[in-house]
């Protein structure tokens, strides 16, 4: 193991709470007509395991967004670089991050997405970074709170490495 990583979240513990999610999302989505939007790249993990959990049909969809400039840069300023093929429109949506913290990109998401006239739009998020936020943005569904590390594993990347561990790890820059 890089001597950089150290464990914060196991395996187990992201199957349990991915399985948890998965039967909260699926009663409350219960008879409706969910599409399921994941964010690039980072999201596709949790996106799959989430999506396995669920007991109610849905469509799945992907988009992407990047920041202008630096990936610190908390500017705000966003695009999208790969949009929706499905139509949202009338549907209930399910936006799957894999993390939030300065609320910035998803904030713009969110407005993007509220223009197509979804039924309701909503937020789920396997981990939590409230100590980074700069906006405030609606989170339905939360896996994990951190306080403000830098993390890897389970999609999330340092440099596009690190995305294919099982775990989540914290990521000490030399």
């Amino acid at each position: 193991m890089d001597n950089n990583l150290k464990i914060i979240i196991t395996p187990q513990e992201i199957e349990d709470k991915v399985t948890e999610l998965g039967k909260v999302i699926s009663r409350d989505y219960k008879g409706k007509e969910l599409v399921l939007i994941s964010v690039l790249r980072g999201s596709v993990y949790f996106t799959v395991d989430l999506s396995r959990k669920l007991t109610e049909p849905f469509v799945l969809d992907f988009i992407s967004i990047s920041r202008y400039g630096e990936k610190s840069d908390s500017t705000g300023i966003v695009r999208i670089t790969k949009d929706l093929d499905v139509n949202i429109a009338h549907k209930h949506v399910l936006v799957i991050e894999d993390i939030v913290d300065t609320g910035l990109s998803l904030s713009y998401l969110l407005r993007n997405l509220k223009t197509r006239n979804p039924e309701s739009l909503k937020v789920c998020t396997l981990l939590n970074i409230v100590d980074r936020r700069i906006v405030d943005v609606p989170i339905h569904y939360k896996g994990f709170d951190l306080p403000d590390i830098f993390v890897v594993g389970y999609g999330l990347d340092h440099n596009e490495n690190y995305r294919n561990l099982l775990h989540i790890a914290e990521f000490k820059k030399e």
